[in-house]
C-alpha cells in the first residue's frame, strides 16, 4: 500500500514540472522565432593593404611581388588592376597587352630526362603583362619586355609625369575597397646575372665606376663566382678572379634553345674544353643532347635558367651553378685540383654562350 502512495507521489511531481516546462519551451521556440540570429555575414574591411606600395622590377623577368594583408575579410576575394596612369594622369594602357607566357601545369624537380618532359610541365597561355594573383600578389610576368614597356628614363630624374601608379580593386559579396596609388618604376630589361657588364639605364656595355677615362681598362666585366688553385702558365703564381673575365652573350646558328660554354687564353685563342679533364659534364646544367668540340661544349637547355627558384642538382640561390675543374702533378708529384665556376641566370629564351677568357695569364695544365 505504502508502494502505490509513493508512485503517486512521483506521478504528481513530474506533472507539476511539466505544466510549468511546457510553457517556457513553448515561449523559448517562439522567441527563437521571433529573434532568429543572422547567418554570418560577408564582410570586407577598409584596412586591406599591401606592405609596400612601392616596387621596382625588372623587365623580362617573371616577378611576384606584394604582400597582401585581408585584415579578415571573408575570402575568396576577387582582384583586378583599375586606373593605371602616369602621374599626371595619362592613362597606361600597356599594362594590359597580353602576351604569351610559360605557365606551369605541373611540378619541375631537376630530375627530368628530357626537354619534352620539362615543357610536358608547362604551357604557353596567353596573358596580360601584369596581373593580381588569387592571393593579391601582383605578377608581372617576363613576356613584359623592352618593346613593350618603357623603363624608367636613361637620366633616372623620375619625372611626375614619368612615374606609373596604378590601384587595386579589392572586391567579395559584401563589398569592394580600393587600395590606390601602388607605384612602379620599371628597369629596363636585364638579360642575364650577373649583369656587371651591363648598364641598366642605357642597355649598353657598363663603364668601369672607378674610372671613367682609363683607355685600357674602362669596360666593367663580369668575374667568375669562384676559383682556386689554377696556377699561371708564365707567373707561376695562383691565379684570382681579376684575372679572369667572363661574358655571357647570345650567338647565331643554334637551335633557339641552347647553351654553350668557350674558354679563350689571354691572347683570345680558344682553350679546348677537354683541358679540364675533371669537369663532370653531364652533371654540369640541366641540359640535353650534349655537343663537345674542340672549341666548345653545348647543351640543348629549357630557358629560363634556372626553371624556377628552387634547389636542384644544378642551381641554389636563385642561379644556376657551374663548376669547370681540372687536375695535373703539381712539384714532388703531388696532384693537384683547379677549379673555376659561376653562378648565373638567363631569363631571355634563346642561344647564348658563356665566354671565360684568361687575361693577365693562361691556366698550366701540364704537369710539372
Amino acid at each position: 500500500m505504502s508502494f502505490n502512495l509513493n508512485n503517486n507521489r512521483n506521478i504528481q511531481r513530474k506533472s507539476k514540472w511539466l505544466l510549468f516546462a511546457v510553457p517556457f519551451i513553448l515561449s523559448f521556440s517562439g522567441c527563437k522565432k521571433l529573434f532568429e540570429v543572422p547567418g554570418e555575414k560577408e564582410y570586407i574591411s577598409n584596412k586591406i593593404s599591401y606592405g609596400t606600395k612601392f616596387f621596382e622590377p625588372i623587365l623580362g623577368r617573371t616577378t611576384l611581388m606584394g604582400s597582401f594583408n585581408a585584415d579578415n575579410s571573408t575570402q575568396p576575394l576577387t582582384f583586378s588592376i583599375v586606373n593605371a596612369r602616369y602621374g599626371d594622369g595619362r592613362p597606361i594602357t600597356d599594362f594590359y597587352k597580353t602576351k604569351e607566357v610559360w605557365v606551369w601545369t605541373g611540378a619541375y624537380d631537376g630530375k627530368e630526362k628530357t626537354l619534352e618532359e620539362i615543357n610536358s610541365k608547362r604551357k604557353k597561355e596567353l596573358r596580360p603583362l601584369l596581373e593580381v594573383r588569387a592571393s593579391g600578389q601582383l605578377i608581372l610576368w617576363s613576356s613584359a619586355t623592352d618593346d613593350l614597356i618603357p623603363a624608367r628614363k636613361t637620366d633616372s630624374t623620375n619625372l611626375l609625369q614619368d612615374r606609373r601608379y596604378f590601384d587595386v580593386k579589392v572586391s567579395n559579396i559584401g563589398g569592394e575597397v580600393i587600395i590606390k596609388d601602388l607605384e612602379f618604376r620599371l628597369w629596363r630589361e636585364r638579360p642575364y646575372e650577373p649583369s656587371n657588364d651591363f648598364n641598366p639605364y642605357t642597355g649598353k656595355i657598363a663603364i668601369t665606376p672607378a674610372d671613367f677615362l682609363d683607355p685600357i681598362n674602362k669596360l666593367n666585366y663580369i668575374r667568375p663566382s669562384r676559383i682556386s688553385n689554377i696556377i699561371g702558365k708564365s707567373t707561376r703564381k695562383e691565379l684570382v678572379s681579376n684575372d679572369v673575365v667572363v661574358s655571357i652573350r647570345p650567338f647565331s646558328g643554334g637551335n633557339g634553345h641552347s647553351l654553350r660554354f668557350r674558354f679563350l687564353d689571354k691572347n683570345a685563342v680558344v682553350i679546348n674544353p677537354a683541358k679540364f679533364n675533371e669537369t663532370k659534364w653531364d652533371q654540369l646544367v640541366h641540359g640535353f643532347n650534349r655537343q663537345t668540340t674542340d672549341e666548345y661544349v653545348q647543351y640543348d637547355v629549357a630557358y629560363p635558367i634556372p626553371l624556377i627558384n628552387i634547389p636542384t642538382s644544378y642551381a641554389s640561390g636563385g642561379r644556376a651553378n657551374v663548376n669547370f675543374s681540372y687536375s695535373r702533378l703539381g712539384f714532388g708529384g703531388i696532384r693537384q685540383v683547379g677549379s673555376i665556376g659561376l653562378d648565373f641566370s638567363i631569363y631571355r629564351e634563346g642561344d647564348w654562350e658563356i665566354v671565360f677568357q684568361f687575361r693577365n695569364d693562361n691556366p698550366k695544365f701540364e704537369d710539372e
